[in-house]
């Protein structure tokens, strides 16, 4: 009898989870994603077919190349001198249907799967997003919530003035002066790849820290230019909701400054962080390519960026349909945890 009650239980627990308001939105949002990948796939692969040449242009130019190489080439990657409607939309089914198979083609400037090349690189990018991500909120949040708590202060004029300053910055610039640090302080912080060349004969611990090590200036770069437009964000959102009745009544009620500060007034203020967390992550990758670049960090970043130069067609459609992605699963990651902050808000209500 307990069996049968225990089964039963479970099966009306999965029945929750299945029918659940979560997992609804989830559901909805997938197919939401679907389309959507199809429509983005389909303006990047137009928006790099209008761009003049491909890939073969660049071979021509080499001597050491046959017109037989280049024929080969050429039915080798499907590509056609014609680029009318006819010939671009046969290009794209051919690759859509492959992609659907979850082979994204072959890259033309590496002779590599696609999938391949995405998925060596995709780990190191993730991991200095995810880093920098962790880093900026940890710095912009609490100098936000010291700003807005000093309204019109001198600790609040300075953070407004640093928080302008990192803001005006532009990321290369960030990146050259921290090349500049690295090179006064060197060999103590390294600027080149994302291991050491003893990296394999270290222990587990001693390759984590390796790889940590390597990621202190790329991700203080990527930090530096995202954590003042969230500072600032912080502040003004801060400021409104202590401006609010309820907050005027909490203190009237004799609760403590901190607690009305963090407890009442934080926890109203950050919904609007949250919803940006998505799309920070997204940014994430296009801001990557500076600090892959100057740092030599090999990531997705990179790889993008000799794809487009080269006219890499299957690589940049890969690369492009990688950060669609992650912008998606970042907004929705950002609206599920949206509703784990405040229950009272409605995944259905969310758009």
């Amino acid at each position: 009898m307990t069996r049968t009650l225990s089964a039963s239980n479970l099966v009306s627990q999965g029945q929750a989870i299945f029918t659940g308001e979560t997992f609804l939105y989830i559901v909805k949002r997938s197919l939401q994603a679907l389309l959507t990948l199809f429509l983005a796939s389909i303006l990047c692969f137009a928006i790099i077919q209008l761009s003049p040449g491909n890939f073969l242009d660049t071979l021509r130019q080499n001597p050491r190349i046959t017109p037989e190489r280049l024929e080969e080439l050429k039915q080798l990657f499907g590509l056609s001198e014609k680029k009318d409607l006819i010939t671009v939309t046969q290009q794209y089914f051919k690759w859509l249907f492959q992609a659907l198979q979850g082979n994204l083609g072959l890259s033309m400037l590496y002779f590599q799967p696609v999938t391949l090349l995405i998925g060596q690189r995709i780990r190191a990018t993730l991991e200095l997003a995810l880093a920098s991500i962790v880093l900026t909120w940890a710095i912009a949040i609490p100098l936000g919530i010291i700003g807005a708590v000093n309204q019109n202060k001198f600790i609040d004029k300075f953070l407004r003035v640093l928080s302008y300053t990192a803001q005006g910055f532009p990321s290369f610039v960030t990146a050259l002066s921290l090349l500049v640090v690295a090179q006064i302080t060197s060999p103590l912080l390294p600027v080149g790849g994302r291991t050491s060349i003893n990296h394999d004969q270290l222990s587990w611990f001693g390759q984590l820290l390796d790889i940590l090590w390597h990621m202190i200036l790329p991700t203080i770069a990527l930090t530096i230019t995202g954590f003042a437009g969230l500072q600032r964000i912080t502040r003004g959102e801060l400021l409104d909701v202590l401006r609010q009745d309820y907050i005027q009544t909490a203190r009237a009620k004799g609760l403590s400054e901190n607690r009305v500060i963090y407890v009442h007034a934080l926890r109203n203020a950050i919904n609007p962080l949250i919803t940006l967390l998505g799309f920070e992550f997204a940014s994430l990758l296009g801001g990557a390519f500076i600090a892959e670049f100057f740092f030599n960090w090999p990531g997705l970043g990179k790889l993008i960026l000799s794809a487009v130069t080269a006219k890499d067609i299957y690589l940049v459609m890969g690369s492009l349909m990688i950060g669609a992605i992650m912008l998606i699963v970042g907004n929705l990651f950002a609206d599920l945890l949206l509703k784990f902050v405040d229950p009272r808000i409605k995944l259905a209500d969310l758009k």
